[in-house]
């Protein structure tokens, strides 16, 4: 016979615990997995910093004659970093204050020498000049740990200068790399969409089959979904702000400037019908367990909610066209298909009759404007969907 534990939402079975040698493989396999998905995933951004280094490397010794320019090899490492991608302020926070630190521990060098109490003096000098020039931590972290680098390492050969050199020729390979690598915007950003869209879409499913069945534990898991839908949302604005960086700066990325602007007022919108389905869900648990939904109002907002749902599939999809005629058609068809859910919320007819099922029709409303101003529509053509009241 099989254990069962009672929840909040209903029973689940009750799970028996592992034995510790079971849950050491368990964690080994997971890491194991998250390993491997690591190193596949930094492939390509691991060998485009190699050669990024290794030719900074090249440059400082083969055309400028320094000796071992260990300095150039650092700034560039530690300019491109391990972020999913480099981000411009970044690359420059660490470059300059890379470049600055090995100037000022050089410069600091030929007056006061080598030695411990010199490296405690340059440390604190190069702290508080990089407090002074920026606020960002890597800045100062950077500038800071290539000056007592400098003091404590032996002097080269070339000049106390030609380190400081060699640190302006990293960055110099580093800022190259981040202006023309290709950074594949609009599939990026695109796939951070469909993390966004595919929670909303299962929302929508939930809410009707909870409405259709009349179990509020399967409304109240739509809701558990949806605030789970925050982080996302952080991660996708993210997303958006560093694709926008991206077109700014880089020629190869530039034509998709558009294609962002288009995404990023997508986004602002769907944060705020997000916000709204939040709030239907938890009024549809609201009404489940109170019974206060007629079984005619109850099947047709179950009906509604699945239309709904197919409207929000099509307007994902739009946003993975890899033309910009075939996104464009696609935010057409997105709206035409949210256009058609949202003239069927009439709250006396789809409501039931009822106040309960009124008030839940008056809270799906202005999600829908904001999902139909997600496909490019203004916000006069997205009222004018909805149905006089």
């Amino acid at each position: 016979m099989e254990h069962r534990h009672s929840t909040a939402t209903g029973t689940l079975p009750q799970v028996e615990e592992l034995g510790l040698g079971e849950r050491l493989r368990r964690f080994v396999r997971r890491r194991a997995r998250a390993g491997w998905m690591r190193t596949r995933s930094s492939a390509g951004h691991a060998a485009l910093t190699t050669i990024a280094a290794v030719a900074a490397y090249w440059f400082a010794e083969a055309v400028l004659g320094h000796e071992g320019p260990l300095f150039a090899a650092t700034a560039t490492l530690v300019g491109l970093g391990w972020g999913r991608e480099p981000k411009l302020r970044r690359v420059l926070e660490v470059s300059v204050g890379c470049t600055l630190g090995i100037l000022i521990g050089d410069a600091l060098m030929l007056g006061l020498g080598r030695g411990m109490w010199q490296a405690a003096i340059v440390l604190f000098v190069s702290i508080m000049a990089a407090r002074f020039l920026d606020s960002g931590p890597i800045f100062t972290t950077q500038m800071s740990l290539q000056a007592v680098l400098v003091v404590l390492l032996p002097a080269p050969a070339d000049g106390p200068f030609s380190r400081s050199l060699d640190a302006v020729v990293g960055a110099c390979c580093a800022l190259i790399v981040t202006f023309l690598r290709p950074h594949r915007t609009q599939r990026s950003t695109a796939k951070r969409l469909q993390a966004l869209y595919d929670p909303m879409v299962s929302i929508l499913r939930d809410l009707s089959t909870a409405l259709r069945t009349q179990e509020s534990s399967t409304a109240w898991m739509a809701l558990i979904t949806g605030r789970g839908t925050q982080s996302v949302l952080d991660e996708l604005r993210r997303e958006v702000q560093m694709a926008r960086e991206v077109t700014t700066y880089s020629p190869l990325e530039r034509r998709q400037k558009g294609f962002v602007t288009v995404v990023a007022y997508a986004v602002d919108r769907s944060d705020l019908a997000i916000r709204s389905l939040r709030i239907v869900a938890r009024r549809v648990v609201s009404l489940i367990d109170s019974g206060s939904l007629t079984d005619e109002a109850a099947e047709a907002l179950s009906s509604w909610f699945d239309e709904a749902a197919d409207a929000v599939q099509i307007l994902n999809r739009c946003f993975d066209e890899p033309t910009p005629a075939g996104r464009r058609q696609g935010r057409l068809d997105a709206r035409e298909a949210l256009g058609a859910a949202a003239s069927r919320l009439h709250p006396t007819h789809l409501g039931g009759g009822s106040l309960h099922g009124e008030a839940l029709v008056m809270l799906l409303r202005p999600m829908m404007v904001d999902l139909l101003e997600a496909t490019g529509a203004d916000h006069e053509e997205a009222v004018g969907y909805l149905p006089g009241v």
